[in-house]
């Protein structure tokens, strides 16, 4: 048996202990730990939720990695590639990679009576994954771009119905400003939202072929490709992996492509999210030093009413480092309990916010309309674990201190 593991125990549970400053001491300590853990996964859950929920959406609508046409311009403008390429649909079968679909994409104008609204009309073929848009439809279907007859379906947002006063089964005019102009007519098909307002306004979506007819292409003609990754947090490996299977490809007519990655397209809102990552470091730090010095203010209250126990076990033969291991190990029992009852209180919160959605967000602010939640398990036990050896690791000095009393002096503490 361990003796200082048995006594340590001992000191930590027992229900008989008299000492009531040490007990109202350990209540506090044991409370500071517990509400600092919560804190902590919450705010990283949160945090991490929210993150993932932006990412998730900007993805749907951009996706992770593009090809496009070296010689792109500066407008919206597609500067056009041929879609017979050898990594297409065969890049799928690299590690990593889950879709590749072509996509083409045309400014243009939507004119009623009274409004006047610009938007990007982005063309989706056979190959294309409307899992993301199905996700976030309200009213309708999504464009029927399978069928051998080029469709005149259009997918719009709620934002863009609601402006332009549309609603199912309606006939939209998209004017296209170019020499000679355009003119198209299309049928609302279905509406969507997903709570990016300003995305939802910009983007319709309709049969690649239109795009393709209104640009004078052909049928081999598309602005580029879109690929999809199992892991962002893989973003660089598989974009240099993409690159180094496009890099040597150059076409009949001298076009040769390149690659782009979500990262380099949306800089600026990667950092802005990146920003968050401090203040979850501020606080965890902050939380795990409060914890601490809670736990230190314990350890050395209880290391003073049993100083006439540390005499009695050195009187008996024990060495310091016996008594050292009994504080050590009071101290972690302490800290797992702490632990213990953060997690159920941070989990429980956490189930109350996904579930219940009791705190509603502004979308044009938040870019969603409540506050997301991230369940990440590995993240939860990293922040136990971590808390856990700084706690006793700094637990090492107090108990240090308790080693060194001396027998003699303390068999008569009073």
């Amino acid at each position: 048996m361990n003796i200082s593991s048995y006594i340590a125990r001992r000191i930590t549970f027992s229900r008989s202990d008299k000492k009531k400053l040490s007990k109202s001491v350990l209540r506090i300590a044991i409370s500071v730990v517990a509400v600092g853990m919560a804190v902590m996964i919450i705010t990283v859950s949160i945090v991490t939720g929210f993150k993932n929920e932006i990412y998730n959406k900007l993805i749907g609508f951009q996706s992770h990695i593009k090809i496009l046409n070296r010689d792109i311009n500066e407008t919206f403008e597609s500067v056009p590639i041929n879609k017979n390429q050898i990594f297409y649909p065969n890049i799928t079968k690299i590690d990593g990679i889950s879709h590749i679909q072509k996509f083409a994409t045309k400014l243009g104008i939507i004119k009623t009576t009274s409004e006047v609204h610009g938007v990007i009309l982005k063309g989706a073929g056979d190959d294309y994954n409307w899992e993301f848009l199905k996700k976030n439809l309200i009213k309708g279907s999504v464009p029927n771009v399978s069928a051998d007859k080029k469709t005149n379906d259009l997918l719009i947002s709620d934002k863009t119905a609601d402006l332009l006063n549309y609603k199912l089964g309606d006939k939209v005019f998209i004017y296209f400003i170019q020499d000679p102009p355009k003119a198209r007519a299309f049928i609302v098909s279905g509406i969507y939202s997903t709570g990016m307002e300003e995305l939802d306004k910009a983007s319709v979506f309709c049969d690649i072929r239109h795009i393709q007819k209104i640009n004078n292409w052909n049928d081999n003609q598309i602005s580029g490709y879109e690929v999809f990754i199992d892991d962002f947090n893989e973003l660089d490996k598989m974009t240099k992996i993409v690159e180094d299977e496009i890099s040597s490809i150059i076409s009949d007519d001298g076009t040769m492509l390149q690659v782009s990655n979500f990262v380099e397209n949306n800089m600026f809102i990667v950092q802005w999210l990146e920003l968050s990552n401090i203040n979850v470091k501020v606080i965890l730090i902050l939380m795990i030093i409060v914890a601490v010095l809670s736990m230190v203010a314990a350890l050395f209250t209880i290391i003073l009413e049993r100083t006439n126990m540390i005499g009695v076990l050195k009187a008996m033969g024990a060495n310091s480092a016996s008594v050292t291991k009994i504080f050590i190990y009071n101290g972690a029992f302490l800290i797992a309990k702490g632990l213990l009852f953060g997690n159920i209180i941070g989990l429980f919160i956490l189930f109350i916010i996904d579930y219940f959605k009791p705190i509603p967000l502004d979308p044009k602010l938040y870019y969603v309309d409540s506050v997301p939640v991230e369940f990440n398990f590995f993240h939860i036990l990293l922040l136990n674990i971590g808390t856990m050896v700084v706690s006793t690791l700094v637990l090492i000095i107090p108990a240090l201190l308790a080693s060194k009393i001396s027998p003699a002096k303390t068999i008569n503490f009073k």
